[in-house]
C-alpha cells in the first residue's frame, strides 16, 4: 500500500474519535464499499469489529500523491449494515 498522509482535520479527528491509523489502512487496502460522489474526493467504507462492526468512512483526495486522507469518522448513517 502505499504511503498515506493525513491533513490537519484529519490528523485532529483521529486522535478526538480515538480512530487508529492501523483502521485507516485496512479500510482504504480492502474497502467493503467505495464511493466517488460528484466533489471529486473517494469514500472507502469498512466494518471495523474492533469498534462493534461500525462502518469507518475515510474521505480522501484522490488525485494527491501520497494519498490524503481529508477526514475520518464512523458513519452513523449506515449504523452496522452497508
Amino acid at each position: 500500500m502505499a504511503d498515506i498522509h493525513y491533513s490537519k482535520h484529519a490528523r485532529d479527528v483521529l486522535g478526538e474519535r480515538n480512530i487508529l491509523e492501523e483502521w485507516v489502512t485496512r479500510a482504504v487496502s480492502a474497502p467493503e464499499r467505495t464511493e466517488s460522489p460528484p466533489d471529486g474526493t473517494t469514500h472507502y467504507i469498512k466494518a471495523i469489529p474492533e469498534h462493534g462492526g461500525r462502518f469507518l468512512r475515510v474521505v480522501v483526495n484522490p488525485t494527491a500523491t501520497p494519498m490524503r486522507v481529508i477526514t475520518v469518522f464512523f458513519d452513523r448513517r449506515l449504523g452496522r449494515r452497508i
